[in-house]
Parts: structure tokens; C-alpha cells; sequence
């Protein structure tokens, strides 16, 4: 047998490393949540409701065009449901028993729209696959679309989660769901908990890119004092504010009823967002803050540079938040209609 040369014995060495990272990166807690090992699949409905993307895309497509909303509304229903307790469908749950408000009704969920939409896809589904696909997976398949469908990246989830089988208070909600006047402290800290490296955090920040702020959330900014300013806001974005606005208390109709487009692309799933966080034009404190801290800005620059990365970023942490406390197996069940528990 000839001896190996130093080249192949290199190679060998290098192809070793190659596959010693790639099992690493497959059991290192730090890439994916404890629960989301061997639980989720990419293949997960293969044998038993093929078609469930096809079918999700399939109900949207025309309701987005109908409404070029929803994109941003069912996006923001996936972050509400996965905030609290876990990507399990409990958002769409209506009071049973003696129980009078639920998930639904904290506060924090003021302006989430299109449960509906859910419910009418899980119907679709079941007389395609009865008893086969969870609603916490539409929903998740909803935001997905409801990304691409904007012009953004089409992202490969994994999937099957089971539905939760508590219908969670409002209080609840209310603890677990991060304020509108939440700082880059707060943002960072609570996607940490969710397995997001800052860059990833920042990316998911980028949901805000489509979709509007209501006016209720714009003036909690400013707390009491009607002539605060906030820091990084471009002084003629303030007034801008102040005028779309109504001057009134953030609980007030009017101010639940007005709102302000989130960036001048809000239809659009684009890097504008970050263009108007660097210029201190954001709605929202965070949306200003993310353009500035020494932290996150850097991101926001290269996101803004490089369109791709953003896509790459999002697409990574969009991963890692629909995972996040998922119910499998035994933990949960499959829901026949979506807002009620079998």
C-alpha cells in the first residue's frame, strides 16, 4: 500500500472537520431550540397531507390581493401566538366554560386581525387531510406566505406542532408580550430567550417593513408629557407624528382608530424599514433605537447594503421563533376547528 501524501492526508483531515461541525451544528443547543430536535420535520405531511402548502398558498393569494393588509396581520398573529407560551394555536381560542377573557383580549393584542383567516384554511385542510394538519402550523404557513407573497424570502419551516390544550388568560398575555414602548435592551434580551444571535434579532425587527402602527402604540411613546421628544427621531418625523396623531390619551378611540404606515414601502417586504430606523424615523421606540444603538446599527447598515443578507437573517430567525416551545407528540393535539379545543 502506498503512503498517503501530505495533500490527502490534509483532505482527509479537512472532510473529518466538515463532518464533525455539521453533527455539532445539529445537536448544538445554541442553533435550535431543546424541543425542535427530532420533533419537527421538513417532510413531516409528506404521507399524510401532501398538499397543505399548496392549499395555504392557494387561500391567500387572492385574499392579498383583496387586501394587501393581511400579509402584515397574519405575520404579526404568528409573533403574538409564538410570544406567549409557545407556537401552539392558543391566540385563536374563544372563552370556554366559566372563563370570560382570554389570550385575545390583553391589551397587547389590540388590532390583531385575521383569525378568521385561519379558520377558513383549517377548513380547506380538513376536507383535503381531516385531523391531520395543526392550526399552529397554518399559522405558521400563513406567515410564510404572507412574507413571500410581499416580495420577501420563501422560507423553509419545519413542521408539525400540535395545538395547546389551554385556553391561556389575558393576563398571561398580557406578562409574556413585549410592550410598544420596549427599548433595544428589552428586544434583545427577550429574542436571546428565543435562540437569536443579535443579528437575527435585528433581522426579525424587519417584520415591521409591512403593516401600519396604530396610533394608540405611537402616542404611549411620548408618555404623558404632550411635548416630550424621543431620542434618534428626526424632529420633522416628530411633528409628522404629532399631526397624524391625535392628541389625545393613548386609550381613546380615536387614537385606537388612526394610524401611521410603518415605512414608505409598507406593502412591500423590503429593507426600507431600516432606511427610516437610521434616519430616526420609526414609529415605535425600538424602531428608532435599532438605527442608532452602537449594538444593532451595524446590521441595520449592512441589511440596507445588502438586501440578500437581510433575507438570510430573517429567514434564520423566523426558523428559530416558530420553534420556540412547540407542543409534539403527546403535548398537544390537532384541533378540527381552530377556536375551539375538541
Amino acid at each position: 500500500m502506498k503512503p498517503k501524501s501530505k495533500v490527502a492526508e490534509a483532505a482527509a483531515a479537512s472532510c473529518v472537520l466538515v463532518i464533525m461541525s455539521l453533527l455539532c451544528t445539529c445537536i448544538n443547543g445554541d442553533q435550535m431550540e431543546t424541543n425542535y430536535e427530532g420533533a419537527l420535520s421538513y417532510s413531516y405531511y409528506e404521507k399524510t397531507c401532501p398538499r397543505v402548502e399548496e392549499i395555504v398558498r392557494s387561500s391567500l393569494s387572492s385574499m392579498f390581493i383583496l387586501d394587501p393588509t393581511s400579509p402584515a396581520a397574519l405575520l404579526r398573529l404568528m409573533f403574538h401566538d409564538c410570544q406567549v407560551q409557545g407556537c401552539d394555536a392558543s391566540i385563536l381560542l374563544e372563552p370556554s366554560g366559566d372563563q370570560q377573557f382570554t389570550e385575545i383580549d390583553s391589551v397587547k393584542n389590540f388590532g390583531i386581525r385575521k383569525r378568521d383567516l385561519i379558520g377558513s384554511i383549517k377548513t380547506s385542510l380538513e376536507t383535503e387531510c381531516p385531523k391531520q394538519v395543526s392550526c399552529s402550523d397554518v399559522i405558521i404557513l400563513a406567515a410564510r406566505e404572507a412574507v413571500a407573497l410581499s416580495g420577501g424570502p420563501l422560507i423553509a419551516v419545519p413542521l408539525g406542532r400540535k395545538d395547546s390544550l389551554s385556553t391561556y388568560s389575558k393576563h398571561v398575555a398580557d406578562s409574556e408580550l413585549p410592550p410598544s414602548t420596549a427599548d433595544v435592551d428589552t428586544t434583545l434580551s427577550l429574542f436571546a430567550s428565543r435562540g437569536m444571535t443579535v443579528e437575527e434579532s435585528v433581522a426579525i425587527m424587519g417584520s415591521h417593513t409591512i403593516g401600519v402602527t396604530h396610533c394608540n402604540n405611537v402616542l404611549s411613546r411620548f408618555g404623558d408629557n404632550a411635548n416630550a421628544t424621543s431620542e434618534n427621531m428626526d424632529p420633522r418625523f416628530q411633528t409628522f407624528l404629532r399631526v397624524a396623531c391625535p392628541e389625545l390619551s393613548p386609550t381613546s378611540q380615536a387614537a385606537e382608530a388612526t394610524f401611521v404606515p410603518n415605512d414608505q414601502t409598507a406593502v412591500v417586504f423590503d429593507t426600507a424599514y431600516y432606511d427610516e430606523a437610521i434616519a430616526g424615523r420609526g414609529n415605535l421606540r425600538i424602531d428608532s433605537e435599532i438605527g442608532a444603538d452602537p449594538r444593532t446599527r451595524p446590521f441595520a447598515e449592512a441589511f440596507v447594503a445588502d438586501q440578500d443578507r437581510f433575507f438570510n437573517a430573517f429567514s434564520s430567525a423566523f426558523v428559530k421563533l416558530s420553534s420556540y416551545k412547540v407542543l409534539t407528540g403527546n403535548e398537544g393535539v390537532v384541533r378540527s376547528v381552530c377556536d375551539k379545543i375538541d
